[in-house]
């Protein structure tokens, strides 16, 4: 998420509330682990129903407001608000059943993703795996604790969770605000992938870019705006293909011939930038050698190609499955990344392959979003906005997933939805639920107002 963060706000941005974010991340940071310890000895001084309730008015206010939503964003609000309400009423529930079945529910989710961290990093061995699979065994003895009914007898389970969301929110604000105060660039973009990429520029008076900040849904076809291309696994098969959600949407589809598709991605922009990257000679991708070519180490890097653009490349195979288009993106910066990238045409198909290609493209072009859109003027409702979008959590979540792994299609096409909501935000619900109302209100009564004087004349 600081990464992310970094990304969108830019360097320069955060350098100058560096101080304040410190303090807000010190207070997050103190106050998870006061309600954490609060939580060991069985007697709660933290007002749970009190903070029940307020969770079940947050969780129903956004299934109130989630039709508002476009595409993904619909689903990721009906999922938060039904999640949200589900967890409110199993604390208002209270006794032994409703802790019990936070408890499950928490350590299943931390086992569950600490098992798939520590598997995909032993698997995977790219240049941090230690790190990660460290990272995964402590998630599994967070599992393990909430597991087990020691010390109190699972009450605790919610001021837990909640003390542990203050306490890593606040230590990614410190870390935040700390890397900020050393840096001359931004690091969210890797130089070894972006070295062309100079330092940020954003002068404090900068016009904004754009005319408002925000819209209420994606660019249509004739606007200026980037394009990702994905081929679905599933949707790019040339013949029908065996159902398996999952595997078929993030990984590969097996067709009723036995064929297997991968998918690929592509980026697209109107300055006439187009990168999909291909290898170059066949891999073997045979039961026996899948183990091996998986990892990402320079003996499985094969000679890459790149396509001269979409036109070429759809006629060749089949037009994309789906398009996600951006307005706010940088084209100075995408083609710095873009003059650099093409220079090395190695792939390796985890680490450097289609996919990847995509991600980096698009961070590199994505950078400093949230200055484009207010210039000189972006504040700290700019900060807020993005730590309070759920996108970003959801990017953080699957940018994770994926240099653990590997970047896929799937993946890529979910980072740049996730990313898209962020770089052009959409109004926030209840304010677009509110002006709607006001609307309403105001047509009604210049009817009512035309009826009267219709009747009175």
């Amino acid at each position: 998420m600081v990464r992310l963060m970094l990304l969108l706000l830019g360097v320069d941005y955060l350098r100058k509330r560096a101080r304040a974010i410190l303090a807000i991340g010190v207070i997050w940071l103190v106050a998870g682990v006061v309600v954490f310890i609060d939580a060991l000895d069985g007697v709660l001084y933290f007002p749970i129903d009190l903070f029940a309730w307020l969770f079940l008015a947050e969780g129903l206010a956004t299934l109130a407001v989630a039709w508002t939503g476009v595409g993904g964003q619909r689903v990721l609000r009906y999922v938060k608000g039904f999640a949200v309400v589900g967890a409110a009423m199993l604390i208002l529930a209270g006794h032994h059943h409703g802790n019990f079945l936070l408890s499950m529910i928490f350590g299943t989710l931390f086992l569950a993703d600490g098992l798939l961290q520590c598997i995909s990093a032993w698997v995977v061995r790219y240049r941090r795996w230690k790190a990660a699979f460290a990272w995964g065994t402590a998630e599994i003895l967070l599992a393990v604790f909430f597991y087990q009914p020691f010390p109190t007898h699972y009450v605790g389970t919610l001021p837990y969770c909640l003390g542990l969301f203050l306490f890593f929110g606040g230590l990614n604000l410190v870390t935040l605000a700390m890397r900020v105060r050393r840096l001359a660039r931004n690091p969210a973009l890797n130089r070894s992938k972006h070295p062309a990429i100079g330092p940020d520029r954003a002068e404090p008076g900068a016009a904004r870019v754009f005319a408002e900040a925000g819209w209420d849904g994606p660019p249509a076809d004739d606007e200026h705006a980037l394009t990702v291309h994905v081929w679905t696994p599933a949707g790019s098969s040339r013949a029908p293909v065996q159902r398996h959600p999952i595997i078929g949407r993030y990984i590969a589809a097996v067709d009723v011939n036995g064929v297997i598709s991968t998918g690929h991605a592509a980026l697209e922009s109107p300055e006439g930038i187009y990168i999909s990257l291909y290898p170059g000679v066949e891999i073997d991708r045979s039961p026996d050698e899948f183990g091996r070519i998986l990892r990402a180490t320079r003996e499985n890097d094969v000679p890459g190609l790149f396509q001269p653009d979409y036109a070429t490349e759809s006629r060749a195979w089949c037009p994309s499955t789906v398009r996600v288009r951006i307005r706010n993106y940088d084209p100075g910066k995408l083609r710095a990344f873009w003059e650099r990238y093409r220079a090395d045409t190695t792939y390796n198909l985890t680490y450097r392959n289609c996919s990847s290609t995509v991600a980096n493209a698009l961070e590199a072009a994505l950078e400093g979003a949230a200055g484009r859109l207010r210039g000189g003027r972006a504040g700290w409702a700019s900060f807020f906005r993005i730590l309070a979008t759920p996108e970003l959590w959801v990017a953080a979540q699957i940018r994770k997933r994926a240099v653990t792994m590997a970047w896929t299609p799937g993946l890529t096409l979910d980072y740049a939805r996730a990313l898209s909501m962020l770089a052009d935000p959409r109004p926030f619900a209840w304010w677009k639920v509110a002006r709607r109302a006001l609307d309403l209100m105001r047509r009604r009564r210049k009817e009512w107002r035309a009826q009267d004087s219709q009747a009175a004349s």
